[in-house]
């Protein structure tokens, strides 16, 4: 994995599997849940007014895992209540625009190479790495999406790398001749870094992790999905250990 990659947790819904748990609940009592589950501003558990049981936030979990998630009944509403925010960071733009396909629920706040392009001119004068604005793939051996195989070489690594250089001195000789960032900026190469804000519920983030954590993925999109996996596991550890066991890498039909 790219040493550069990065996910980090910007906030998320406290006590996320007690909020799952009272929308579930919420579907099938006749009372006002916030009343019956006896929530508070600051939940520590909920009591459940009709069977006088306490579940704090891992025998919510569990209630929810018993009740919602196993059988694959499908009735996962009640999953998109929590919702978590996460920075992605230096993953490259085609990861971007795979993680941004074929998902629901998911939102983001993506870098503008209108207002950030600086970074290009800081390669072009020597001051910063065309690794660190960049990303190529390492040297290795890669399979094609027909399994086709072949080989890139460092000889080759470093003539693309040569390329974003290049690019980058193109693209400052056009904004240091007054062209607008949003013009001299297609001269890009594709895979440059960005960073971006992604916000997602407990159901749109396994849909997310059901698409681009399989194996035949984006090779990037599934390092990515391995870095939001600890912070969705640390969030709602029991509905995490439920989708590790049933649904991870496993390429079933998102729900």
């Amino acid at each position: 994995m790219d040493k550069n990659f990065r996910v980090e947790v910007i906030s998320r819904t406290p006590n996320p599997q007690q909020t799952i748990y009272a929308a579930m609940r919420q579907d099938y009592i006749e009372g006002f849940a916030y009343d019956r589950l006896g929530m508070g501003t600051h939940i520590d558990c909920c009591v459940d007014a009709k069977t006088g049981l306490q579940y704090d936030e891992k025998e919510a979990g569990d209630e929810v895992v018993k009740q919602l998630l196993n059988g694959n009944r499908g009735h996962y509403g009640p999953l998109e209540h929590p919702q978590i925010v996460i920075n992605c960071g230096w993953l490259p733009h085609s990861t971007m625009q795979q993680i941004r396909t074929h998902r629901v629920g998911v939102s983001f706040d993506v870098q503008s190479f209108r207002y950030t392009g600086w970074r290009l001119v800081s390669v072009a004068e020597g001051k910063r790495s065309a690794e660190d604005v960049f990303y190529l793939r390492p040297v290795g051996n890669y399979r094609d999406r027909t399994g086709k195989a072949y080989q890139y070489s460092e000889v080759e690594r470093a003539v693309d790398l040569q390329y974003c250089v290049t690019a980058c001195e193109l693209y400052r000789n056009k904004i240091n001749a007054g062209f607008s960032e949003e013009h001299a900026r297609g001269l890009i190469p594709f895979d440059v870094r960005q960073h971006w804000v992604m916000s997602a519920n407990v159901r749109s983030l396994m849909h997310l992790l059901d698409l681009r954590w399989k194996a035949d993925a984006q090779l990037e999109c599934q390092q990515l999905c391995h870095l939001i996996w600890p912070h969705f596991k640390s969030w709602v550890p029991e509905v995490a250990e439920w989708y590790e066991k049933n649904r991870a890498k496993k390429a079933k039909l998102a729900p």
